[in-house]
């Protein structure tokens, strides 16, 4: 579990993700796809915990994932 600090102004939530996937690219580096269902999104993060500061490797990560989810739906009988 990630737990995420957010702040507006002077109220500050805090967002529990749930690690969903483990990948690694093809360098061996890897990452965490984590999803909140509070806040309805997902976050990702590097093999330390560390929210990626890259946000268009961090798309390019979802991306893939995403796809990956949707197909293993198709398949299932």
């Amino acid at each position: 579990m990630i737990v995420i600090e957010k702040s507006d102004g002077d109220k500050v939530e805090k967002l529990e993700f749930q690690v969903v996937q483990l990948v690694e690219d093809e360098d061996g580096e890897e990452y965490a796809v984590a999803y909140s269902e509070a806040a309805d999104e997902f976050v990702i993060t590097d093999g330390t915990g560390q929210l990626l500061e890259d946000n268009e490797l961090a798309q390019e990560i979802l991306d893939e994932f995403l796809i990956l989810a949707e197909e293993s739906e198709i398949e299932k009988p």
